[in-house]
């Protein structure tokens, strides 16, 4: 490897990959795979040009921030792979990307995801009417804000949002349970509702928000997630999909994905692995990555050959 530039591309939450320990099968944990991301960094021994990361989900990525009294694990773990030599992490969808100020020195790249989720949502419903009569973008909480506004800004929809009341004074299974998702926004009557977020761990709020637009006799809605989970399984995904209350799941692959789980019809997968390829061609290259981190002018020549195939298909959208 002496003299090239390394890319390690590593899934942290790849919980399928086993390994044997006390007789017993045991997946590998998000920490088992970080100590494999730096043995390999360590056999490397300083020899390649340049040692470059792209770990998809952020390693400890959503312990950003101390509450009370909690590590730092994000930040130490960036120190840590910076004081190995890695010259770029790249990562998608960042939790908080404010982590990289643990890294001043390192090159730290943030990837959105939204042109390729955007266009798998689209390649798989062919009726949608993207306006601001018939569709609208709502937040799924307060920490999702921006990422919201940025879809409803490129496809000039109306923006709501849900902020969720919780019980400060209980704990179960290590957070405060929510109490109830308040609505602030427009109506919703009517129209197709996209809800984006950046994980969907076990998709318990995601179904109770579900609930609350249909109660709010919303049309159709589009859960749009980068990271894609489901801790508890997909029962209760396959019958909020039979009941009519979730569409379409839309998830990149840039983690592992459960067999059952690329199989359901309401499941909709975007493919990253083209993206990927660009962004280590145009590292390796030594160019500009700018013009690849901003998918506006993709995005609008995306929705311009929607619109035109819809025409040219005959699809009625009064």
């Amino acid at each position: 490897v002496r003299g090239y530039d390394i890319y390690i591309l590593v899934d942290v939450c790849a919980y399928n990959i086993t390994y044997r320990m006390y007789d017993l099968e045991v997946p590998m944990s998000p920490d088992d795979h970080y100590q494999d991301l730096k043995r390999i960094i360590a056999a490397i021994a300083g020899k390649a040009k340049r040692v470059n990361v792209i770990m998809p989900m952020l390693y400890e990525s959503r312990q950003h921030r101390r509450n009370t009294r909690e590590s730092l694990d994000c930040a130490m773990a960036l120190q840590e792979l910076e004081a190995m030599g890695v010259a770029n992490i790249i990562t998608f969808d960042a939790h908080d990307p404010r982590v990289m100020n643990a890294v001043p020195l390192c090159g730290f790249e943030n990837v959105m995801p939204t042109y390729q989720m955007l266009k798998a949502l689209l390649r798989s419903v062919k009726d949608l009417q993207i306006d601001k009569y018939n569709m609208m973008v709502v937040s799924p909480d307060e920490g999702a804000v921006q990422r919201n506004i940025y879809y409803s800004s490129v496809l000039a929809l109306e923006l709501g949002m849900f902020y969720k009341r919780r019980d400060y004074t209980q704990v179960v299974a290590g957070r405060n349970p929510i109490v109830a998702h308040e609505y602030l926004g427009a109506s919703v009557e009517g129209k197709d509702i996209i809800v984006a977020d950046d994980i969907l761990s076990s998709g318990e709020s995601m179904l109770e928000l579900a609930k609350e637009l249909k109660k709010r006799k919303a049309k159709r809605i589009f859960c749009i997630v980068t990271f894609a989970f489901f801790t508890n399984g997909i029962q209760e995904f396959e019958e909020a999909y039979q009941q009519g209350i979730i569409h379409r799941v839309v998830a990149t692959n840039l983690t592992y994905r459960s067999p059952e789980l690329r199989a359901a019809k309401w499941f909709v997968e975007a493919d990253m692995s083209k993206y990927i390829s660009y962004l280590i061609a145009t590292l390796n290259h030594d160019r500009s990555l700018s013009a690849l981190l901003n998918p506006y002018n993709r995005i609008q020549s995306l929705l311009t050959r929607y619109r035109a195939e819809q025409a040219a298909s005959g699809i009625s959208l009064v």
